[in-house]
């Protein structure tokens, strides 16, 4: 089961270009021993803004994508069967909890609603895990920290976060960069020249405002980004535009083929 990405300090910080306060909201808050809510649209930052604070802590980052078959014991660990029989195998989150790193729980709310329960003891004074399998009781050293993640956009009735479960975190939100620190990213993360990260950043602005089509949401800083890296490596910048982003958007023929017109306005202006 592929839900742990484990990443150790580099000689280099992720790159993360700030918006406001976060980077020292969250330095106070690890500092203060309080976890953290990130809430933001796709592909705002929320990720790499975790990846770059862990490697400027220099705490180890265990990344859990969460879903909606997500368990308790996918997080704190399960007694598996080998060769020499029983053996107790730890889960990210006491992994993270061990080793005093950052767990960071990505859109929370798409993993079921027993297994947020497990997170209480960690984010509130007493930060313990207990394994009731093993009968462990782990104390969370100063250095652990919790961070969870989601996207207000998509909630419903069905899926939100309790307020037993949200008020136990300092909360940052998140949204779409503004344009020229935007466009300051597409440079950075891609090398592209900023006539065409210009024009990237247009892009995605203006289908952000597009309303009368039927989308979830817009695109996100990730999906320009990835169209850049194409057309740095000489990908025709309409081709990289529908293939990056607007193939991304929707998979209606008639909305992707509107979408594309906003594209040839923008990009091949």
């Amino acid at each position: 089961m592929s839900i742990l990405s484990l990443n150790r300090r580099d000689a280099a910080l992720p790159h993360y270009t700030p918006t406001g306060e976060e980077v020292a909201v969250f330095e106070m808050a690890w500092a203060s021993r309080l976890p953290v809510l990130l809430k933001g649209p796709t592909g705002c930052g929320k990720t790499r803004f975790v990846e770059h604070m862990a490697a400027r802590l220099g705490r180890p980052l265990f990344t859990v994508s969460c879903h909606d078959d997500l368990s308790a014991a996918d997080l704190v660990g399960r007694h598996l069967i080998g060769a020499e029989g029983t053996y107790w195998t730890d889960g990210p989150l006491t992994q993270a909890v061990r080793a005093g790193g950052i767990c960071y729980l990505d859109e929370i709310v798409e993993a079921r609603k027993d297994t947020t329960v497990v997170l209480h003891s960690l984010s509130d004074d007493r930060r313990i895990l207990p394994i009731d399998r093993t009968g462990e009781t782990l104390a969370a050293p100063p250095e652990f920290m919790l961070v969870i993640s989601y996207n207000p956009g998509y909630q419903h009735l069905l899926k939100g976060l309790k307020p037993s479960t949200r008020q136990r975190f300092i909360s940052l939100a998140f949204d779409y960069p503004a344009a020229a620190v935007e466009q300051h990213i597409v440079r950075e993360e891609t090398g592209l020249d900023t006539a065409r990260a210009r024009q990237l950043v247009l892009l995605a602005r203006a289908l952000r405002q597009t309303g009368e089509h039927d989308l979830d949401e817009g695109p996100g800083t990730r999906l320009i980004v990835d169209a850049a890296r194409l057309m740095v490596r000489g990908c025709e910048p309409v081709l990289a535009c529908r293939v990056a982003v607007i193939e991304c958007l929707s998979d209606d023929p008639s909305i992707v083929e509107a979408l594309m017109q906003v594209v040839r306005a923008v990009v091949a202006a």
